[in-house]
């Protein structure tokens, strides 16, 4: 059983960081972030969630506190509005999330965004290029800066936690080579700060990476317009939700698992949802045993995103025909076999590119 605080107040005097743990998680109104946000939740935790967007911040809040109040933990969810690249909004969601909640255990920077496209880099537009730049890079060092100097005037510090993405291993991320170039700085910049708390002597505040893996959001479903890119989405990719309930238990144990003998706190935690072992080993059943194959979009973002729905990540038979029919274009609307006797039948519509949404 876990020891459980019973006030913010007596928390702030515990120099031990124990459950139930006070959180941050930016970009956290949709996606991989929201179902974090959920996760914790169902385990006693109290949220802080964020993005740009405040109509959606405050419907979320909604959602989530209903959920938290049926599940009688004493969890609870607060909502700011923040663009992580203005320095301003990432001070006053920190100083929120402290004054709210009275502590900031755990911070997650999870927001990032691909400009809302899939393309050449040499064709993006400078104001795209700057956009990820500024969300995926100085938004996560901005985020560090601020969860930094709340906690570590904190008895208990607190920890970090930086998600990764596509390209934060060095391999090549074509038609989104910004995004993957911003990814895969994220592990060099957990190292310098590790350094640099070291080299000021701060013994209470740890620097941690999350990789998700292929997770199904909007971001990556936007980019699932080449076999290539759906054979390994139907191989590796997983919900929001799959991906949470592995996360979630692993973060909360690094408080525990990270102390030092000198009270402090060991640095340096990576945790990985798809492990090269776990890719390799789906790759090779779906290609020995089929296993795997046609699988459809799941999560809600799928659903929600009107060129993709009812549509089969590895076109099976039926789709190729009405590929056919539509001038060789599967617009993911379902066939008259799938909407069952006596429906309407739905107007075809002409394939459109997949706009590319923030990862949230």
């Amino acid at each position: 059983m876990e020891a459980i605080a019973s006030t913010p107040a007596a928390r702030r005097q515990n120099k031990e960081l124990t459950p139930p743990f006070n959180l941050v998680i930016t970009g956290s109104t949709k996606g991989i972030g929201k179902a974090l946000a959920e996760e914790f939740l169902r385990a006693g935790d109290s949220v802080v969630v964020s993005s740009r967007a405040g109509d959606r911040v405050s419907s979320t809040v909604r959602e989530l506190d209903a959920l938290a109040r049926s599940l009688q933990l004493g969890s609870s969810v607060k909502g700011i509005a923040c663009n992580m690249a203005r320095p301003g909004d990432v001070a006053a969601l920190a100083n929120f999330a402290r004054d709210k909640l009275g502590s900031v255990d755990l911070w997650i920077n999870n927001a990032g965004t691909n400009a809302y496209k899939y393309g050449l880099l040499a064709e993006a537009s400078d104001a795209d290029l700057v956009d990820i730049v500024q969300t995926n890079v100085l938004g996560v060092m901005l985020g560090c800066k601020e969860a930094i100097r709340v906690m570590r005037k904190q008895p208990a510090g607190g920890h970090i936690f930086n998600m990764d993405g596509a390209g934060a291993d060095g391999g090549a991320t074509p038609r989104f080579a910004a995004y993957g170039a911003s990814k895969r700085g994220l592990a060099q910049l957990a190292k310098s700060l590790q350094a640099e708390l070291k080299m000021g002597g701060v013994n209470n505040v740890g620097i941690h990476n999350l990789s998700p893996g292929m997770v199904t959001t909007e971001l990556l479903l936007s980019g699932s317009d080449t076999p290539a890119a759906r054979f390994f989405i139907n191989c590796l990719a997983e919900t929001p939700e799959t991906v949470a309930e592995y996360l979630v238990p692993r973060v909360r144990a690094v408080p525990r698992d990270s102390r030092t003998l000198g009270g402090g706190i060991s640095q340096g935690s990576y945790i990985r949802y798809l492990t090269k072992g776990k890719a390799y080993s789906q790759i090779a059943m779906r290609l020995l045993t089929g296993a795997r194959k046609g699988r459809r979009r799941k999560s809600t973002q799928a659903r929600a995103h009107r060129p993709l729905r009812g549509c089969i990540l590895e076109p099976d038979q039926r789709c190729e025909e009405r590929m056919q029919r539509r001038q060789g274009a599967c617009s993911g609307v379902r066939g008259d076999a799938d909407r069952g006797a006596g429906a309407a039948a739905a107007p075809p519509r002409r394939a459109e590119p997949h706009p590319l949404a923030r990862r949230a």
